[in-house]
């Protein structure tokens, strides 16, 4: 289900922050070197980019959600169908999700009851008292998709919807899809580090509790274009309470792959146990992390026998896998990465002490693609300050 195209304030996502004062970390432009620099980049919007769970949004209801400090309002209306407008009334500015309502296919203004339809056109003002004349005004309004369980919204340039698609996962569609483990953390740090963390093993000591990979070892880190691709011979999955049920037999889980695919992360595991992970940036230091995980069948067994699970037992296992092992799993790595953002916040201006190559080369393409960006938004005859070139 896709919405209506229309042209977004790009500008929104091109103006670098203002510095917050002495004592606060550089804004992009003034940053001196790659963590700085990193840490202040934004996701480009030219993108897909999930706002939330389908199953959150019922008809008749609106929510707000942001994209790099920019407010939208997402609604389905009446029918069923989403829509995404800049979170505004063209009257007086007020939030059309701060006690607005959903009438028919429109999002209403609570203060004048001005409405607005899923183009972000003024659609009715419901008072004559002024000669019921129609203003010629709008708001931006951004392209929709449903789809994986997830509405995506596509907040840059539309002319480039088509050419950049929702990552295609076919092994979750159709009629005998694997099974699946969505969740997701709201984290109090900017999405970069989330990046770090997702595909930097060493940090394995953090995890020795579950152990959802030890033992690692870098065996591959290549850039191609706009995707990082590594891999690790590592021991995954070998948790007291995972260890149960993956059957190594069918599955060798000595080994990892995974990529960080502007702007997406994902990982394979004898192609049998994968996930991907859509991150959405909220502003500098609040993002929202969306996984799915998802397996096929003959990956996990019945514990202590030789029996591949039953896909109505599997969706039970994965159920309970979620809350007892995922879950807080993760957990830790929210703790870690906002502990990481608040050191970061005090101690800045310290020199970079890091060992594992993958994560320069992740914040490299992050800063990469946040220049073209802004390249392209730039007015014209505006210099940009060039990527510092470091050892």
């Amino acid at each position: 289900m896709v919405g209506a195209v229309q042209i977004a304030d790009r500008q929104a996502y091109a103006e670098p922050r203002r510095s917050a004062g002495p004592g606060k970390p550089p804004t992009f432009e003034e940053a001196k070197n790659r963590r700085q620099r990193v840490r202040a980049a934004g996701l480009s919007p030219d993108h897909w980019y999930p706002v939330e769970w389908d199953r959150a949004l019922p008809r008749g209801a609106a929510i707000e959600v942001k994209f790099w400090g920019r407010s939208v309002a997402v609604y389905r209306d009446e029918d069923g169908a989403v829509h995404a407008v800049e979170n505004r009334c063209a009257h007086r500015q007020l939030k059309l999700t701060r006690g607005g309502e959903v009438k028919g296919k429109n999002l209403v203004c609570n203060y004048h009851g001005w409405e607005f339809d899923g183009d972000g056109r003024l659609a009715k003002v419901p008072h004559d008292l002024f000669g019921n004349k129609m203003p010629k005004c709008r708001v931006a309004s951004f392209p929709v998709a449903v789809r994986y369980g997830l509405i995506w919204m596509f907040p840059g340039d539309p002319a480039l919807v088509a050419a950049r698609t929702i990552p295609a996962i076919p092994e979750i569609e159709g009629p005998e899809p694997w099974g699946t483990m969505p969740i997701d953390f709201v984290l109090g740090c900017h999405h970069s580090m989330i990046i770090d963390n997702v595909s930097d093993f060493s940090h394995a000591y953090l995890h020795r509790r579950f152990k959802p990979f030890s033992d690692a070892r870098l065996t591959r880190l290549e850039t191609v274009g706009d995707t990082v691709h590594l891999s690790y011979e590592t021991k995954v999955g070998r948790g007291r309470f995972s260890g149960l049920f993956v059957d190594r037999k069918a599955t060798n889980t000595n080994a990892m792959d995974l990529a960080y695919e502007y702007p997406y992360q994902r990982s394979d595991t004898d192609g049998k146990i994968k996930h991907w992970l859509f991150v959405l940036p909220i502003d500098e230091r609040t993002s929202r992390a969306f996984f799915i995980f998802y397996f096929h069948p003959s990956a996990l067994k019945v514990p202590l026998l030789p029996w591949s699970l039953p896909r109505p037992v599997l969706r039970a296992v994965l159920r309970a896998s979620r809350r007892l092992l995922l879950q807080p799993l993760l957990t830790e790595d929210k703790l870690a990465v906002e502990a990481e953002q608040e050191g970061y916040e005090a101690h800045y201006d310290k020199p970079i002490a890091e060992l594992n190559p993958c994560v320069r080369e992740f914040q490299d393409l992050t800063i990469r693609k946040w220049e073209e960006h802004l390249a392209r938004t730039a007015p014209r005859g505006r210099e940009r300050v060039p990527m510092i070139a470091e050892p």
